[in-house]
């Protein structure tokens, strides 16, 4: 059977996340059913990683085996399929066996941050307005102290499924985006449960002078949860890529 790897990319705010569930509508749901019709035949797919309810995606990847050889236009149908917050960029065969989660190697997400007294209309449900203070050296700080392996317990809830705490972080930064938005990158070889979005709300609170450097880089050594700051909201956060080997 084929190995079906589809590149993907949506605007988180209208789904319930990416997995399926009952009555609701997510990412996952819509192009599996849309998969239905076009290859006449159920499949389930398996994704790199999973997103929750108001989080984006643009290099999001998922895959799944095919009984049969699928169309050369599966992508033209998956799109005329699908409803306009979401899109298949790309569609290819991969390799026997390949699994879009399991042979991950990387995951890099950024969040972005409107950082201006004032609000903007068009980076609603895009990025967090975020009209305080920002101490830009605290907040370069902070994403130095990421990299390499830590304990990232104080960033995921403390109702977990998680195992093991530890994640290695190969890239984290703090950049500059058009107009007033701050965008916090950062590439890890796995992610835990909000761990980005805990990470860049504890980050705002170190650059508000709630807390200092050295108390966020303590953190890193499996601190609990309440530890930690807030959560930073869904509505900032895109899944950027995915790497393999």
């Amino acid at each position: 059977m084929p190995t079906i790897r589809l590149d993907i990319e949506y605007d988180g705010s209208g789904f319930r996340g990416w997995a399926r569930q009952p009555a609701q509508r997510t990412v996952q749901g819509e192009i599996e059913a849309a998969l239905a019709v076009a290859l006449r035949e159920e499949v389930a797919l398996t994704v790199a990683g999973r997103t929750d309810t108001g989080v984006h995606a643009h290099g999001q990847v998922a895959s799944f085996e095919a009984s049969q050889g699928v169309p050369a236009d599966l992508r033209r149908s998956l799109n005329a399929l699908t409803a306009d917050d979401v899109a298949v960029t790309a569609v290819s065969q991969a390799p026997a066996g390949f699994d879009a989660r399991r042979d991950a190697t990387s995951r890099s997400y950024r969040y972005r941050l409107l950082a201006r007294p004032a609000p903007s209309p068009f980076e609603r449900g895009r990025a967090l307005w975020w009209p305080h203070r920002v101490d830009r050296p605290a907040l370069d700080a902070c994403a130095a102290a990421l990299l390499g392996q830590h304990d990232f317990t104080a960033f995921t809830p403390t109702q977990t499924d998680h195992v093991h705490f530890h994640r290695k972080v190969l890239a984290a930064s703090w950049t500059d985006g058009p107009g007033d938005v701050l965008a916090f990158q950062i590439t890890a070889d796995a992610f835990m449960r909000n761990m980005v979005r805990a990470l860049v709300g504890t980050m705002l609170e170190v650059s508000s002078s709630r807390r200092s450097v050295a108390e966020f880089r303590a953190l890193l050594r499996g601190a609990p949860r309440s530890a930690a700051g807030d959560t930073a909201p869904p509505h900032g956060l895109y899944l950027e890529a995915v790497g393999y080997e």
